[in-house]
């Protein structure tokens, strides 16, 4: 039995109805598994719902330079609920891009930070890309 929590509904705005079928939340996104955005679960779509869920890009950057421990990674990402960060490295580690050494944190295996280096082109075209946008002032 799960709780009402643990499942998110598919609403279709365009239809204003919602869909007969729920997603559980805590499914981690796999290619060949129907994922958001995709039926047939393509490399790229499951790739881009993993990195769309809450925190998950920005767990990955904070690892980029150390291994951080439960605490300070929740730390370095704004005081993220636990609930929440705990989530999204079950995913990460189930996905093969974050692992845990008992002694010393979570960190980037191998493979996540191949994906980090993909992310660095990413980020230098985001700082030419802001200044092109008019200044807006902080809130």
């Amino acid at each position: 039995m799960f709780s009402v929590a643990s499942y998110c509904y598919y609403f279709d705005s365009a239809r204003g109805s919602r869909d007969s079928w729920m997603r559980k939340t805590g499914k981690t996104p796999a290619p060949g598994q129907r994922v958001r955005g995709s039926r047939t679960g393509r490399p790229i779509m499951a790739l881009i719902d993993l990195l769309g869920r809450r925190w998950a890009i920005r767990v990955i950057w904070e690892l980029r330079d150390a291994r951080l421990t439960f605490r300070a990674l929740q730390e370095a990402c704004d005081g993220v609920s636990p609930t929440v960060l705990n989530e999204r490295l079950r995913e990460l580690r189930e996905s093969r891009l974050v692992d845990l050494a008992d002694s010393e944190g979570y960190g980037l295996t191998p493979l996540g930070r191949e994906l980090l280096g993909v992310f660095l082109p990413l980020v230098e075209w985001s700082k030419r890309w802001a200044r092109t946008l008019p200044a807006t002032p902080a809130s």
